[in-house]
């Protein structure tokens, strides 16, 4: 696998999923599948296309379940082999993280301090250059994905900090961080500050951004001093816009579909989605009139 020069990924999963309780209140919300792929799995597979040498997960103890999903389970695959499912065990080999190809490294964040902190929770292990930032709840789904387009994109030279964007009606800016757009060239949106879920009356554009990130190192000096934000919580994007003044923002409209499966409706919208792509579900599918 060709290393890219981002070269560390951090994936945020210590969040208690509160929207998808009870059904979270044992598994974690990272773990939920959109038909049988875990949101967490599509997060992983962005981030090896894309290249990357080391994932961090920020998580919490009460969170086991996600580091036994990630990393491979040998014991299983000899017992599904064992009941002849040799191709289910070959399965799950591909699907797990091998510390062979990719340095695997789990964090806790004992506190829900917000984004920016489980952010600042992976400092410590950090390899060096820019660091890209993945919300598995954000499903993004293209070819090539999400993080890789970001990373082909990427010019410190032109913005040390680049964030998904995409654009998003007035009624919504209520929901996203929205860029202060000053430019734009090609998919790039410049920026000169992003304003946390701003009302449409207050709303500087509709450029929205959403869960993938590439960040220059700056902006963990800028996260160790940030204090609370909306919500009483260390705000990503008041860090960004802080360290923005010296490193630069840009967004970055990237090809692909993107669900909000942090929501019920989003979840349930990229789940048709799939399963509009798979002809094993038109008899379900057209039983309920789905097209």
């Amino acid at each position: 696998m060709t290393r890219s020069k981002v070269r560390t990924a951090i994936f945020p999963v210590a969040g208690l999923g509160t929207r998808f309780m009870p059904a979270t209140k044992g598994t974690p919300k990272e773990l939920l599948p959109v038909i049988d792929t875990p949101l967490i799995q599509y997060a992983i597979d962005e981030a090896r296309e894309a290249g990357i040498a080391r994932m961090i997960f920020v998580s919490h103890p009460s969170k086991a379940a996600i580091q036994h999903y990630v990393m491979d389970d040998a014991q299983l695959r000899t017992t599904l082999v064992h009941h002849g499912k040799a191709e289910l065990a070959h399965k799950l080999e591909l699907a797990a993280l091998d510390r062979r190809d990719c340095e695997v490294i789990f964090v806790m964040q004992l506190e829900p301090k917000g984004l920016g902190d489980a952010v600042a929770c992976a400092r410590p292990h950090l390899l060096d250059g820019p660091v890209a930032v993945i919300l598995p709840d954000d499903l993004i789904l293209g070819v090539p994905g999400c993080l890789r387009q970001m990373i082909d994109a990427y010019d410190c030279d032109i913005a040390g900090h680049l964030i998904a964007v995409m654009k998003v009606p007035w009624a919504l800016t209520c929901e996203y961080g929205i860029l202060s757009v000053t430019g734009q060239q090609g998919r790039l949106v410049f920026a000169d500050s992003i304003v946390e879920k701003p009302t449409a009356d207050v709303a500087p554009s509709q450029m929205a951004v959403v869960g993938r990130y590439i960040l220059d190192p700056a902006i963990f000096d800028t996260l160790a001093k940030q204090g609370p934000g909306i919500g009483g919580e260390i705000q990503l994007t008041d860090a960004i816009a802080q360290s923005g003044l010296i490193k630069g923002i840009a967004g970055f409209r990237f090809s692909g579909r993107r669900f909000d499966c942090g929501s019920k409706q989003g979840m349930l919208t990229a789940t048709l989605f799939l399963a509009q792509q798979d002809p094993a579900y038109a008899e379900v599918l057209a039983t309920y009139n789905i097209p």
